[in-house]
């Protein structure tokens, strides 16, 4: 059985409020879970004591029974110095259209640069 910590979420419309748990992987977001570890307020602000709260105990427990966080809880435990802080990864859906779109108009540069070299 794969070990997930992630988010499971709650509250209102328009009012996130997301728990901290460890699941089976297979099962759904908000469906069942094995424990609770912590809580996720993105309502409140950055520097806020309540924004999260974790059980650094019963995590540490879970880590070595070889649970894995997801990338957005490894955040929140690096955070915490209770793993090694992930890098933050770039979404590749919002850089590649970029990088893309550079890429061409870099290639139109030169392909008019040799134009109007040899002309």
């Amino acid at each position: 059985m794969s070990l997930k910590i992630r988010l499971a979420r709650g509250g209102a419309k328009k009012r996130p409020f997301y728990s901290i748990v460890v699941a089976d992987a297979r099962s759904p977001r908000d469906g069942r879970f094995i424990e609770k570890l912590g809580t996720y307020n993105p309502m409140l602000e950055r520097g806020h004591a309540e924004r999260v709260t974790l059980k650094e105990e019963r995590i540490k427990h879970w880590l070595g029974v070889g649970a894995q966080p997801t990338d957005r809880v490894a955040r929140f435990l690096g955070d915490a110095s209770i793993i090694e802080k992930p890098p933050i990864r770039e979404t590749p859906g919002k850089s590649a259209p970029k990088a893309k779109a550079q890429a061409r108009a870099k290639e139109a540069e030169e392909a008019a640069g040799a134009a109007s070299g040899s002309a």
